[in-house]
């Protein structure tokens, strides 16, 4: 058998970086300096604490991204509410239809009168949440 020419093959792993960081330092901070500096690096979104310092030392801006669970928690509710008042609507007109195949046009008509009185508290309870949505999107 012959010998197959086999491309050379070279040092497997991952490639080398063209700048190396070299340099290295150590800083040693008080309990309360400590409470700071971790406060402010968990304000600054930073995945790892030695960017985050590199960041100061060199006045690099970052970005402070801060979350209100208040608002993260009214925004859910809301989409669900969204959800079901869509899911009423879709059942309102089956109902609508049902009712007008089995029943009477009397019967059909009274009981469409109670559904009617009740639509409309459902259509001012959605005003309501829209004018909440309009408040809460002023304040923020």
């Amino acid at each position: 058998m012959e010998k197959k020419n086999l491309p050379a093959r070279g040092k497997g792993g991952r490639p080398t970086k063209t700048d190396t960081a070299d340099y290295r330092f150590s800083v040693n901070f008080t309990a309360g300096e400590y409470a700071r500096f971790l406060t402010m690096f968990e304000t600054s979104g930073l995945q790892s604490k030695a960017a985050f310092i590199k960041a100061r030392v060199f006045n690099d801006t970052f970005r402070v991204i801060k979350t209100d669970k208040g608002t993260l928690e009214y925004v859910a509710k809301l989409t669900q509410f969204h959800a079901q008042f869509r899911a009423v609507g879709t059942n309102y007109n089956q109902v609508v239809k049902e009712l007008h195949t089995h029943f009477s046009e009397k019967k059909a008509l009274a009981l469409l009168y109670k559904l009617e009185k009740i639509t409309a508290e459902l259509a001012a309870i959605g005003q309501q949440i829209i004018a909440l949505s309009e408040d809460f999107r002023q304040r923020w």
